[in-house]
């Protein structure tokens, strides 16, 4: 279960005189330039804008591409996904090299997963590219996403009880999804449980959202986060779950950390009238609400008469 909002990540191509292709980073305050006619190498800078363009044949003239995110890396709202699915939309529409939702997710997937080696699963990069509220299936050899109508109403009452703080500590996942793999292809039980818990728990989310049933779905979330800390040691921290628990004793129902666990960004859904309540309790406690609103479209392009823009929302 994924629903897109209004945070995003920008890639803009502006073509240009010469043989190099000049990236620029304004999250990690970083330029850098190669030439069009060698792969870009990679090398612990930019590896994701590198290995987009690399995927999709490299560039065959000089370029500027400027990148910049709403969210910061390592918060926990799929930003490096949604950035690698920005560059890809924005090389596709530069190439005139048309490509579906499925397979820009695809090799944004490919990009992270097998060319930067970053770990994590599918669900951020088809989000980014599809946009709205999905319920997503993984199978083996595929995935489909199911949009989900949600009437306006159900939609609008979900974004006043939804609260989005800033824990004020952002976090690498590659230790955490690397112990999470681990204890998978262990078989603990513990995992094992916890994993099936939190796929009868999706289905469970997805009927009550459409249902309208937003107390039932906050005490899914409630349930699912519980189950999420199964997974490995240090998804919850201690601050996390101090934090969490004064959530709870404020009027939130349910909540999580929106990525891999440690850090960043956590959502809360509490009762109709606790919303102000909530708010102040978790501002004395040091994190920062974060105002949003839901975001219907998913990768978009444009073009103007000298350069290509896109947007990819988490």
């Amino acid at each position: 279960m994924s629903c897109t909002i209004d945070k995003f990540a920008h890639a803009t191509i502006t073509m240009e005189a010469g043989e190099e292709i000049h990236i620029q980073s304004l999250d990690y305050d970083v330029v850098a330039k190669y030439r069009v006619d060698k792969a870009l190498p990679y090398d612990g800078t930019l590896d994701l804008v590198k290995a987009t363009v690399n995927r999709l044949g490299g560039a065959k003239q000089g370029l500027r591409v400027f990148l910049h995110n709403d969210a910061p890396p390592g918060s926990g709202l799929g930003s490096s996904s949604a950035l690698v699915v920005a560059i890809a939309g924005a090389f596709s529409r530069w190439l005139q090299r048309p490509m579906t939702d499925y397979e820009v997710a695809s090799l944004a997937w490919q990009v992270e997963r097998q060319d930067a080696g970053i770990q994590g699963g599918f669900q951020d990069q088809y989000a980014c590219a599809f946009g709205g509220f999905n319920y997503i299936e993984f199978f083996r050899d595929t995935v489909v996403v199911n949009p989900l109508r949600i009437r306006a109403e159900i939609a609008n009452e979900l974004w006043y009880r939804l609260l989005l703080c800033y824990t004020g500590a952002t976090r690498t996942t590659g230790a955490l999804m690397e112990t999470q793999v681990r204890n998978y292809q262990e078989h603990r039980p513990a995992v094992m449980e916890a994993l099936d818990n939190l796929r009868k728990i999706a289905v469970e989310m997805k009927n009550s959202l459409l249902r309208g049933e937003l107390d039932n779905l906050g005490e899914l979330l409630h349930v699912g986060w519980q189950n999420k800390k199964r997974l490995a040691e240090g998804i919850g921290t201690s601050e996390i779950d101090e934090l969490y628990d004064v959530a709870r004793a404020n009027g939130a129902l349910g909540g999580k950390l929106t990525g891999a666990g440690g850090g960043g960004y956590m959502l809360f859904i509490c009762e109709f009238n606790k919303r102000h309540t909530l708010a102040k309790a978790l501002e004395r406690c040091g994190a920062q609400v974060v105002p949003f609103s839901f975001e219907g479209e998913g990768l978009q392009t444009w073009e103007t008469e000298a350069r290509t823009g896109t947007l990819a929302q988490r």
